[in-house]
């Protein structure tokens, strides 16, 4: 018992449970009942239950050999083709996003398994073709395979997602080993691809960036989100209006308070002192990623710490960063803390992959990976 919480990263664990609780305090006091442990319209039993379940996967996932998910790696990559297929043809629209398969009682949102999927069958693909194709082969095959994923993302559509997706492959990639000159050429076509993606966005996704720039030239349309989200961070002071005393979002001034701009009904209520408390456990999950990363005993251990930690970042960076008007509205959950069954189980997943490359990393094992093993390590390693 006591060899296996030595197994266990508890500054990783304790930091996500500390965020977990911070957003199950906000969703206590957004309960649209009255009565937070109604199960009916109460985000916070909703939450909670999710949580329970998530936390029972982070363990499960802890004691799984991470390498013999890799090995699956193609299978999961295939499966998540059919999801998405399946998503667009029967999901249900939520917020304009058709992303959502409902089972009448509950609704789950696919794209967050495919997140975790990606970084499995990328893991493998670059162990596996590294000796087999050459680099450039190697980088053009792996971004057309994972643009199957992001184009039907795109199709719901889901921008955040779909960033999110170009984000994991991007830098699972440069940490595979690349020469240098080759990184300058995809950060080159990388913007390209950025500034003709501008063309192919839907109305409402050109509307949230161009009035990043400028809110207030629509304070009741496209720029309130924005907006009321800002005033919520800007009210909070030092120690915050307290739980339940939030003015924008006990009054329904900000929109999806309990999702999208959580962290600003965070920041209202518990104030700068509150919010400054879960940048930190932000800032303690991803340095625990990085050691975890740095420490691991195979290739494959290392490209799903780097793929979970890429998919932390960008979900932290883009959410922190909208909620506070740094960046564009681009509709992605703050891990651990936004309500949604589906991201939340997603995180504590993703979470206990990286404690099962860390349990792996104490025990020593050898830098192999059997059925996918690689014979020559990464540059970057």
């Amino acid at each position: 018992m006591v060899k296996r919480l030595l197994e266990t990263d508890w500054l990783l664990v304790l930091s996500a449970l500390f965020i977990f609780g911070a957003g199950l305090l906000s969703l206590y006091s957004l309960s649209v009942t009255g009565n937070p442990w109604s199960l009916s319209g109460s985000y916070f039993l909703r939450q909670l239950i999710f949580g329970m379940i998530g936390i029972a996967f982070m363990v499960f996932f802890q004691f799984l050999d991470y390498r013999h998910l890799v090995r699956y790696g193609t299978h999961f990559y295939f499966l998540s083709i059919i999801a998405l297929v399946l998503v667009l043809l029967f999901g249900r629209t939520v917020n304009g996003t058709s992303g959502w398969i409902s089972l009448g009682f509950v609704r789950f949102q696919p794209v967050e398994a495919v997140k975790i999927a990606l970084i499995l069958f990328l893991a493998r693909f670059i162990i596996e073709k590294r000796s087999e194709l050459g680099e450039w082969v190697r980088i053009i095959a792996s971004l057309v395979l994972s643009s199957f994923l992001i184009f039907l993302v795109l199709k719901q559509p889901d921008l955040g997602s779909a960033l999110t997706l170009m984000a994991i492959w991007g830098g699972m990639i440069l940490v595979s080993g690349i020469r240098i000159r080759h990184i300058f050429v995809l950060l080159l076509t990388g913007v390209m691809v950025a500034s003709a993606g501008w063309f192919f966005l839907e109305g409402y996704q050109r509307d949230r960036i161009e009035i990043f720039f400028h809110p207030e030239s629509d304070p009741r349309g496209s720029g309130y989100n924005v907006l009321q989200a800002m005033v919520a961070v800007g009210s909070g002071g030092i120690s915050g209006k307290g739980v339940g005393y939030g003015s924008q979002s006990q009054l329904n001034f900000l929109p999806e308070k309990h999702t999208d701009f959580i962290f600003a009904t965070v920041t209202e209520e518990l104030g700068l002192i509150g919010s400054g408390a879960i940048l930190l456990c932000y800032g303690v999950f991803l340095f625990r990623a990085w050691r975890i990363a740095a420490c691991a005993r195979d290739n494959a251990g290392y490209l799903i710490a780097v793929g979970a930690q890429i998919y932390f970042i960008i979900q932290i960076f883009i959410n922190i960063g909208m909620n506070m008007g740094l960046l564009p509205v681009a509709g992605l959950p703050a891990p651990f803390l936004s309500y949604g069954g589906s991201s939340l189980l997603a995180s504590f997943t993703i979470a206990g992959l990286l404690l099962s490359v860390y349990r792996q990393g104490r025990r020593g094992q050898s830098r192999s990976l059997g059925s996918v093993s690689s014979t020559e390590e990464f540059s970057l390693l």
